[in-house]
């Protein structure tokens, strides 16, 4: 069993430098490469994606790993198991695949995305609707041919997201947030206090911005020399190699806090990779944590800290240091609240965290009722404007600020509810952090290094081996309840709109 496990991680050494060369080519892809060069950069990641498949599943590494995993009790390091069976399992999802599914696959979603681009851009749905429908068609075609797959084609899909959590989970767990949300929505609308919001739109040169960003992600533990910042149209993080974590955002002009909020969700992503368990790269399981895993840190440090009134306050004085000549007349009482404003909105990464969770609602019963044929692809515009206006009471004025805005759809579904679940589990661990120091506290002191220090002792340490029910009930005692998120919301948001 040493030998074979040994040949084995010679072949995934190999592939992880494939993976570190594909990490750079696509940050490359989604950041700087020129307009007329995406075809071609598109074709090369094809290739060297086909050619990570062959090395990765050739039939001596199946061979491997299934005679690995019958033996696996003679494997005595605990993490030499934990890879082997997660290896398994991508390979009774993988091993009827064909190189030339795999190319399929490949070409599928470069093409999703490239017409994705375009369509946002050219505010045009019938750009990426023919692109659209072949990606939830070759994700179908993908689980078909699995061993291991679900009964409900949308389950297949929400396990890949997040194993365990699927769609009697979800249905449950939504239509407790839903009831919880609306409750106190209704409460805010009908709350007295006002909101100065007229310097929201104001003008900030991007150089400025720039500055501000490097500033809020230094101070929140974010390791320069291992990673960098670039620009891209839909913001993300790219875990490229151990020492390479890759944070990108959007700056726009007149929407200063849209590039703040953006920098700090990705900078904590970027935080959760830069602090993965050494022995994690080493077993090359630093790449199976969950997507909802993944959201509750990016989150947690944008909401839970970046949103906070301790917050606001830690960075006011650097805010009004650099905008001072667009800002000079905006108090710290007033940036607090305008950055915690409720209202209702078109664009999901936008939105304030009390109406967020209903721009995920609306997701999650569309992936259902698209997957189950319920609605077309034809009709998914026209039902994504309806279910707008019957959650957050707006009119949808294009695709690019309505179905087009998410860059998500052209990588297959799944992912959206990774978002509110991840919002849940922070919730859960902040009441875990509190009993052993206050959270406020640390904010206030500037301590990132001991919130960091917790979320690495007790978030991140075994977040790549366990599934999230395990991971969850480890770090709380209790399994996935919005309760504790609810509970969160109405005590901030009673104290900003005084009801």
């Amino acid at each position: 069993m040493n030998d074979k496990l040994k040949e084995l991680y010679e072949v995934y050494k190999l592939a992880a430098k494939y993976e570190h060369a594909l990490g750079i080519m696509y940050f490359d892809f989604e950041t700087i490469v020129p307009e007329d060069s995406k075809e071609d950069e598109s074709d090369v990641l094809n290739y060297f994606s086909n050619e990570l498949f062959k090395l990765t599943n050739s039939k001596r590494v199946k061979e491997l790993v299934v005679d690995l995993y019958n033996n696996i009790d003679k494997i005595s390091d605990p993490l030499d198991k934990k890879l082997i069976e997660y290896k398994y399992k991508a390979y009774l999802k993988e091993k009827n695949f064909t190189d030339e599914f795999v190319s399929r696959l490949n070409e599928a979603y470069s093409k999703a995305y490239m017409d994705w681009y375009k369509a946002k851009n050219n505010n045009d749905y019938s750009q990426f609707k023919e692109s659209f429908a072949n990606i939830i068609k070759i994700q179908e075609e993908a689980i078909s041919l699995r061993e291991n797959k679900l009964p409900n084609l949308y389950d297949n899909m929400l396990n890949d997201c997040e194993e365990g959590i699927l769609t009697d989970t979800l249905d449950k767990f939504f239509s407790e947030l839903k009831e919880g949300l609306i409750e106190l929505i209704s409460k805010i609308k009908n709350s007295k206090h006002k909101i100065r919001t007229d310097f929201l739109s104001r003008k900030a040169p991007i150089h400025k911005q720039k500055e501000f960003s490097n500033y809020l992600l230094n101070l929140n533990g974010y390791d320069f020399k291992r990673g960098v910042i670039a620009e891209t149209e839909h913001p993300f993080t790219s875990d490229i190699a151990k020492n390479d974590a890759r944070v990108t955002t959007h700056y726009y002009e007149d929407m200063v806090l849209s590039n703040i909020f953006s920098v700090i969700h990705e900078g904590g992503h970027a935080i959760f990779m830069q602090n993965e368990p050494d022995e994690d790269y080493a077993h090359f399981i630093n790449d199976s944590i969950t997507n909802g895993m993944h959201e509750s840190v990016s989150r947690f440090y944008e909401n839970v800290i970046g949103r906070s009134k301790e917050y606001i306050h830690l960075i006011y004085p650097k805010f009004m240091e650099i905008f001072k000549d667009e800002f000079s007349d905006v108090t710290e009482q007033e940036l607090y609240e305008a950055v915690n404003l409720v209202e209702p909105s078109l664009i999901r990464t936008e939105a304030d965290e009390v109406t967020y969770g209903l721009h995920i609602i609306i997701r999650y019963e569309m992936e259902k009722l698209i997957t189950s044929k319920k609605i077309s692809i034809d009709e998914v515009p026209a039902y994504w404007n309806k279910l707008y206006k019957e959650y957050l009471g707006v009119d949808v004025p294009s695709d690019s600020m309505g179905v087009l805005q998410d860059v998500h759809w052209s990588g297959g579904f799944g992912y959206f509810p990774s978002y509110a679940l991840g919002n849940s589990y922070n919730a859960m661990y902040l009441k875990k952090l509190n009993e052993e120091f206050s959270l406020k506290e640390a904010i206030l002191a500037s301590d990132f290094e001991k919130i960091k220090t917790w979320m690495k002792n007790h978030v991140f340490i075994n977040a790549n081996h366990l599934t999230p029910k395990e991971w969850i009930v480890e770090l709380t005692g209790e399994e996935l309840t919005p309760k504790y998120f609810l509970e969160y919301l109405n005590e901030k948001y009673k104290d900003i709109y005084k009801f």
